[in-house]
């Protein structure tokens, strides 16, 4: 894995200014890390085609929608993530 990968699969989150946190992807939302890898895409925000907040696509469409609001991003990133361990354990 090159280091530019290993930077595009971790956040840092600044929960207060005086630390800053760094969350691997990869660890934290495992079936969201491989479904980007290997199978599609991931949308987060509202946009004029679809109510919901964050969704999953492949070249063929929508695979998965989640629900129009979340009282975070992370509930709604751990909400994808299990959709998409779902999906891949009946398609993959």
């Amino acid at each position: 894995m090159t280091r530019k990968t290993e930077k595009s699969r971790a956040i840092q989150v600044n929960k207060n200014k005086s630390a800053t946190q760094t969350i691997r992807i990869d660890e934290r939302f495992p079936h969201l890390a491989r479904w980007v890898a290997e199978f599609g895409w991931v949308e987060i925000g509202q946009d004029d085609y679809s109510q919901s907040f964050v969704r999953a696509l492949d070249s063929g469409g929508m695979v998965w929608e989640g629900k129009r609001s979340y009282t975070s991003l992370d509930h709604a990133l751990r909400a994808l993530d299990r959709a998409l361990g779902k999906w891949m354990e009946q398609n993959a």
